[in-house]
């Protein structure tokens, strides 16, 4: 399995299936196997393959942890297709699970169902299910606040993320002033509570250069954008360099935009943002 993950890392496709599919012929139920594998196939654009091995970890699950895990990989195998309608149901049941863990551990159950919900929403708003995103991002906060406390993850933690979406929504609508109205909204967040400005600042010129993308101002997307890549440390960020490239071709830069776009393909991650641009890219580098 290590030889696996190694050229999975490498960006060796094939080969970490080879060894994936090797070790299934051995254990057909290994939910790491399955699970790895069902993502490498995701990666590979062959959904309807990688849920099958979702749904082998899913049936072989020796306890509702594992069964909750392999459900959540299922989401995502459907957020890879645009699927947000697939993507939540998957979603609902990795939720249920916590639900059942509030008695237990208060904190964190609460914690993973907002975390789980604004992952279902995530990917609603980038398919353009944009009602249906805004339903599980309020859904996310509800879930969020109800931590006891709010010590770990405080309600200004939920209300900047809340915020942060529907500026984003209201941007994918063309809504320039309320996209700016939850702007400030967000930001007035992050001014209220420094220490969690402290983990959270650097998402804001993401934010702001997502808002000016899809408000044509394309001048400003392009210096906040950077920015955010610059704030996050992480140049290979696969959902930021879409943005990025798609920015610098609204700018008629589109060899900047292709090297955005190579960027960004070279995730090999199973979650939203890779589940965004490694079909995004697929299509733009042909």
């Amino acid at each position: 399995m290590r030889q696996a993950q190694q050229a999975l890392r490498d960006g060796q496709l094939d080969d970490a299936l080879a060894l994936y599919v090797k070790e299934l012929a051995a254990n057909p139920i290994s939910l790491q196997a399955n699970n790895a594998a069902g993502a490498v196939l995701d990666l590979m654009g062959l959904g309807a393959e990688a849920r099958q091995h979702f749904q082998r970890a899913i049936d072989a699950a020796p306890d509702p942890a594992a069964k909750a895990n392999a459900q959540r990989q299922m989401a995502m195998s459907y957020a890879f297709e645009g699927d947000c309608r697939n993507t939540v149901k998957y979603q609902q049941m990795a939720i249920a699970y916590w639900a059942a863990r509030e008695q237990a551990e208060p904190q964190n159950a609460f914690y993973q169902q907002g975390e789980l919900a604004n992952e279902a929403a995530r990917v609603c708003i980038d398919s353009g299910d944009l009602e249906y995103a805004a339903t599980w991002y309020r859904k996310g906060a509800g879930f969020g606040l109800l931590e006891p406390g709010n010590e770990t993850h405080p309600r200004s933690l939920w209300n900047f993320r809340l915020e942060h979406a529907l500026a984003r929504i209201a941007a994918r609508r063309g809504d320039k002033a309320e996209a700016q109205k939850h702007v400030a909204a967000a930001k007035a967040q992050l001014d209220g509570d420094p220490k969690m400005a402290g983990q959270q600042a650097r998402f804001f010129p993401y934010l702001t250069g997502y808002v000016a993308l899809y408000t044509g101002d394309f001048k400003t997307a392009l210096d906040d954008l950077q920015q955010a890549v610059a704030m996050q440390g992480n140049a290979g960020d696969p959902f930021l360099q879409c943005l990025l490239g798609m920015t610098y071709e609204k700018l008629g830069e589109k060899e900047k935009a292709m090297e955005c776009y190579r960027k960004a393909s070279t995730t090999t991650a199973h979650n939203p943002p890779a589940a965004f641009a490694i079909p995004f890219t697929r299509k733009k580098l042909g």
